[in-house]
């Protein structure tokens, strides 16, 4: 069970959104790489990073913050946001990025991701975005008619590393994550799913860490930690816990 911090990119400053809309942005931090050392420093194992502008213009729009991020920490790096061409995928790969994440290309062109898992196998994610159960692209700013189950299906066998599924309409608000539905998502796949979108508290972690939800490979926390609603040293003593009673 991994807890990944997030780094969210809007003009190559940290922030977060609130469901979504990018009118509602607080600034966070003005210096990702320092946040992203920040964050390994405080014991973290991995970083979630999503390139906001990018996922609405279709191209990377914050390359400069995300390279210096990856300059900055040797936690493995997962990027989301406006990949979605092969050469894309191969270009941040080539600059020391674990996994791309595909959102919008995954919904337009699947064949391009399953083509993605064969060329890059183990770096290529899936990112699902859903709005009252549909999946949303452009940087949600459109829905499609798409159910989540229904488009995570199509990549059963493709070599997907995981699938990270948002609920926007917990996103940003800290109203704690859908469990119902992300539950249900990695039941209805053998792809590893992380949950997020609405990780408010240490009960969310918790919730995380029981049983039925053991299925999950984590889950992605951003505001609750920028805020200090979650203290890191806490959340990660849980998760260490965890696996060292999965180990027993």
């Amino acid at each position: 069970m991994i807890l990944f911090p997030a780094i969210d990119l809007k003009g190559g400053q940290c922030v977060r959104l609130k469901l979504g809309d990018m009118q509602q942005a607080t600034v966070y931090n003005t210096d990702p790489a320092a946040q992203a050392k920040s964050f390994e420093d405080q014991g973290f194992e991995w970083l979630h990073v999503v390139d906001l502008d990018g996922a609405f213009a279709g191209h990377s729009a914050n390359g400069d913050a995300v390279e210096a991020i990856l300059k900055a920490t040797q936690n493995p790096v997962q990027l989301g946001g406006g990949i979605r061409t092969l050469d894309h995928i191969e270009a941040w790969l080539s600059r020391g990025l674990r996994r791309v994440i595909l959102g919008t290309v995954a919904v337009r062109n699947p064949d391009l991701v399953i083509e993605a898992c064969r060329k890059f196998p183990g770096h290529v994610a899936v990112g699902i975005d859903a709005k009252g159960g549909k999946v949303a692209v452009e940087g949600w700013a459109e829905a499609s008619e798409l159910g989540v189950i229904e488009l995570a299906r199509k990549f059963e066998g493709a070599g997907v590393a995981a699938i990270i599924y948002t609920d926007i309409d917990r996103d940003g608000i800290l109203a704690g994550i859908n469990w119902a539905s992300t539950l249900e998502l990695a039941e209805a796949v053998s792809i590893p799913v992380i949950a997020s979108g609405g990780l408010a508290s240490l009960d969310d972690i918790r919730r995380m860490l029981e049983p039925d939800a053991q299925k999950l490979e984590g889950a992605i926390s951003g505001r609750a930690l920028y805020d200090g609603r979650i203290d890191p040293a806490e959340a990660l003593a849980l998760v260490k816990a965890s696996r060292a009673k999965e180990t027993a």
